[in-house]
């Protein structure tokens, strides 16, 4: 996201913040997060070279926003006329973005122009009878549909993640829409913020599945799913503490302006200023290529993990300084991950909402899964399997590529390893810790280890191949020409 964007967004929180000072009703926040973060996603959408994607998927979000809000939604809470408020304000929303149309050939608010609005109006009339159809007869007694919309979503992810399936779905779409198969590319279909999104609706689809959901009127599911600061990189916040800062009455003060404003300018340092100059050399595909020399390549590698760690958090700053202007008390996702002593303690505290979300929906279950077996499965094998299954879904989440199954693998590996050594080594911990020099000099060892770790394990998550990603690890070391 540009700074551009990100000053636009600011610029939109604010305004809720002045307006919330003047609303004495406190009734306007919900209709104006609603409003702005269903915009949001229709302009924060990438160009697409298919004709229209680049509207129709926004309206897919939305699509796949309402019906995970009637799967996880009981009878007794769809109150059918808020319900349709909501509806209509969104389509609303939807309408006036495709009427933007007849003001140039180019887009306003979408980055290209958008469809034909005849084509709109049909898709969200279809839209709204198969919604109202659903409404009427959703009577949800088995797990049986939270399954299949967990595997929609599933087939989803792996498609637009999948190089090889991304680009025969573009070449589809390209036939459909009359142009070139030929050129059908794996970067035609960037949804914005799906994967983010999908989270989120398997969470609320789980959780209801277990009885865990809160009651969301439909403007809560729709402003806890696209709230638009953390639309594109999160945090993953979960929808019961997010609809109760929802629901309290905001009243905006000197204090919540000071303290937005104190993570909005760290963030913006973070992003636009330390990691873009670091991204100047850091490790890239590029850079490897070139680079020569045993020293530079320690420099790049150095400066790619500095990189990705202040332009990450710096941007969730910037996510929770705008909440805080609306509200909203974001979860925090880093804790200086790169000061701590044991890789444990890294991955608590690197993308915790991400690795919170893992460990929930799914190392916990598996861990129940494989000790409550009719065979039993011996601890120092359930670690092995929960911890580097997690670590390899959290990388193919990240793409569908066999680099980031290895960078899964290498931290997998390295909990495994951390883990088994850190119960073998519990006697001698106990003497070191009580020899408190002696336990700080332990401690900056292990952490500076667990950072030379982590920084060797971005050569796998930077670069696009293994070839080159040995390349790398050979130049470190010194060996390779």
């Amino acid at each position: 996201m540009s700074l551009i964007n990100i000053l636009i967004l600011v610029g939109l929180s604010l305004a809720i913040f002045v307006i919330s000072n003047f609303d004495r009703t406190r009734a306007l926040r919900k209709p104006l997060l609603l409003t702005i973060s269903t915009g949001v996603i229709f302009w924060l959408q990438p160009a697409l070279p298919i004709r229209g994607l680049d509207f129709w998927l926004p309206l897919a979000t939305l699509a796949l926003v309402g019906l995970g809000w009637l799967l996880t939604s009981k009878p007794e809470e769809r109150n059918s006329s808020a319900s349709l408020v909501t509806g209509a304000l969104v389509a609303t929303v939807v309408l006036v973005i495709a009427l933007t149309r007849y003001l140039g050939m180019t887009g306003v608010i979408t980055p290209s122009r958008p469809p034909q609005t005849l084509n709109v109006i049909i898709v969200l009339t279809a839209v709204a009878i198969i919604t109202c159809f659903l409404y009427k007869i959703i009577r949800i007694k088995s797990s049986l549909p939270y399954i299949i919309g967990i595997v929609v979503l599933l087939s989803i992810f792996v498609a637009l993640k999948l190089p090889v399936l991304t680009e025969w779905l573009s070449g589809i779409l390209r036939l459909w829409n009359g142009q070139s198969r030929e050129l059908a590319s794996a970067l035609d279909l960037r949804w914005l913020g799906f994967s983010y999104i999908a989270f989120r609706l398997i969470h609320t689809l789980r959780d209801r599945q277990n009885g865990r959901l809160p009651a969301m009127a439909l403007d809560e599911y729709f402003i806890y799913m696209l709230f638009f600061p953390a639309i594109s990189a999160g945090p993953i916040d979960r929808s019961e503490r997010f609809i109760k800062d929802l629901r309290q009455p905001f009243i905006p003060s000197a204090d919540a302006l000071g303290a937005a404003s104190k993570r909005l300018v760290v963030g913006l340092l973070k992003k636009f200023v330390v990691a873009d100059l670091l991204a100047m050399i850091a490790l890239n595909g590029a850079n490897a290529l070139q680079v020569s020399s045993t020293g530079w390549a320690w420099v790049l590698v150095y400066a790619y993990t500095l990189q990705i760690f202040f332009d990450f958090s710096g941007y969730t700053d910037i996510a929770i300084g705008m909440g805080l202007l609306m509200g909203i008390k974001l979860p925090e996702n880093f804790n200086t991950p790169y000061l701590k002593p044991n890789l444990t303690q890294f991955w608590n505290n690197w993308h915790m909402t991400l690795t919170q979300w893992f460990r929930a929906y799914f190392f916990n279950p598996l861990t129940r899964a494989l000790r409550s077996a009719k065979n039993p499965v011996s601890v120092w094998l359930v670690i092995l399997i929960t911890q580097v299954a997690t670590m390899v879904l959290i990388g193919l989440w990240h793409g569908i590529t066999l680099n980031f199954v290895l960078w899964g693998l290498w931290h997998g590996l390295g909990l495994f390893i951390q883990n088994r050594w850190s119960d073998w080594t519990k006697p001698l911990s106990a003497r070191i810790q009580a020899k408190p020099t002696l336990n700080k000099v332990v401690t900056i060892f292990t952490t500076l280890l667990t950072f030379q770790f982590v920084a060797l394990g971005w050569v796998w998550f930077a670069l696009p191949s293994m070839d080159l990603s040995l390349r790398v690890f050979g130049r470190l070391f010194g060996m390779g020409a």
